[in-house]
């Protein structure tokens, strides 16, 4: 049965079913004990499985990390709750060298089934320590997934789908829209990873959106739609693996691309989305593919300055403007 839920709880849905079926599942983060977290991704699942399962841990992202890294290789599931997804740049040594490299180094006879999931993204005056992103950091480095949704139904879908993973997962969540409301269905269910969603259909211009972008780009579209323009959104879903070929089909039907990210330009995910876009759907193409980013600064504090270095849904409707103009 479907109802509408928040995106926190659809996730919240995913692991509580999953620590049900499978006891070798366990969540270690900064306040994810008896509070819940900070974002609500934990609350009530302490009360059901105590200490032992929820373990609260100190300041020590490096230490927790090389430990559930381990823990990993011994066939548990750990699953490691960043708050916010700045602070796994203390854990990069052991995130890059251990968890990204371990399946290849011990030639697949180690499996690493580790879940590192945070909140990303600018908004509600987080400032430089507590806004970032860094999905590009990860999706260049092999041996990790990496996942983006964008709504509910389908953070609850991947989620399930990355707590059965026997990969590395990372799993971002925009806290912009971690208490957006959206159709769920009650059952479990999952999403494979490498499978992108047409999110709007149109035949003038192809708009890939990552995360929270989705929803703007939505709103973008209605006012894009009276002047004319029809454009059709592609969310990824999932950054690694990335379903090009969705992308490409669509390119092939409009004929022009924009990419839409929250996140810095240079060396960006719409970097690589636009050279293999050239590479193989340079025919199709009858404009210059554009890209529409967050400005290249550190996350200002001051809710001005912060709206005013990120991509919203003004911008969006005159990058789409322009390149019809081409």
């Amino acid at each position: 049965m479907m109802r509408e839920i928040t995106f926190a709880d659809a996730t919240r849905e995913a692991l509580a079913a999953a620590m049900a079926a499978d006891p070798a599942i366990f969540v270690v983060g900064e306040g994810i004990g008896p509070r819940g977290g900070n974002f609500n991704t934990t609350s009530g699942l302490y009360d059901i499985y105590g200490p032992e399962r929820l373990r609260d841990t100190p300041i020590s992202e490096r230490g927790f990390v090389g430990m559930c890294t381990g823990a990993a290789m011994t066939g548990t599931r750990p699953v490691v709750d960043f708050m916010f997804v700045d602070f796994i740049l203390d854990a990069m040594g052991e995130l890059i060298n251990q968890a990204a490299k371990i399946q290849y180094m011990s030639s697949g006879r180690l499996k690493l089934p580790l879940v590192l999931r945070g909140c990303i993204g600018i908004g509600h005056s987080a400032a430089t320590h507590h806004s970032g992103s860094y999905f590009p950091h990860f999706v260049n480095v092999p041996g990790f997934r990496v996942l983006v949704p964008s709504n509910p139904y389908d953070a609850k879908g991947l989620f399930a789908t990355a707590l059965r993973s026997n990969d590395p997962v990372i799993f971002l969540e925009h806290k912009s829209i971690l208490f957006h409301k959206g159709e769920v269905p009650e059952e479990s269910y999952s999403i494979p990873f490498g499978q992108a969603r047409v999110a709007r259909a149109g035949t003038d211009c192809t708009l890939v959106a990552v995360g929270s972008m989705v929803g703007l780009a939505l709103q973008a579209s209605v006012q894009l739609a009276k002047a004319g323009i029809e454009i059709e959104i592609v969310d990824p879903r999932t950054l690694n693996p990335l379903d090009m070929e969705s992308v490409l089909a669509s390119v092939h039907k409009t004929g022009r691309l924009i990419i839409v990210d929250e996140t810095f330009q240079p060396c960006g995910i719409g970097a690589e989305i636009a050279a293999q876009v050239i590479d193989r759907g340079f025919d199709d193409l009858d404009a210059p593919i554009r890209r529409l980013n967050g400005a290249y600064t550190p996350t200002p504090y001051s809710p001005p300055l912060e709206a005013a270095v990120v991509p919203n849904v003004e911008s969006i409707v005159q990058a789409v403007q322009q390149l019809m103009a081409e």
